[in-house]
């Protein structure tokens, strides 16, 4: 079992930046991928950006290349979403996932709970 919880979210200003935290804990591996993903009010679930933890492996969205970055501490488990030139189109929940295997899909085993972006115009 893995528990990821998600923070950082809150209400920016477009142009404005966030920093998205997701802390693991449980049976983690330093081999798992982690990825984030987000959706909207009315809208599915959409990939953000993955990144393999023993690794430098990513993939980003083409909707958020060059303003948002995935990173990650394996010592502490934790993996980050850096987050710049916020547009109000960025607003969702945003989501953190994990797994043994590096996926754009929504198919991996563990998820957090979530936690609201809202970017206001």
């Amino acid at each position: 079992q893995v528990q990821l919880v998600e923070s950082g979210g809150g209400l920016v200003q477009a142009g404005g930046s966030l920093r998205l935290s997701c802390a693991a804990s449980g049976r983690t591996s330093s081999n798992y991928a982690m990825g984030w993903f987000r959706q909207a009010p009315g809208k599915e679930r959409e990939f953000v950006s993955a990144m393999r933890l023993n690794g430098a492996s990513t993939v980003y969205a083409d909707s958020v290349k060059g303003r948002f970055a995935i990173s990650r501490d394996n010592a502490k488990n934790t993996i980050y979403l850096q987050m710049n030139n916020l547009k109000p189109e960025d607003t969702a929940v945003y989501f953190c996932a994990a797994g043994l295997v590096f996926s754009i899909t929504s198919g991996y085993p563990y998820w957090g709970q979530g936690t609201q972006v809202t970017v206001s115009s």
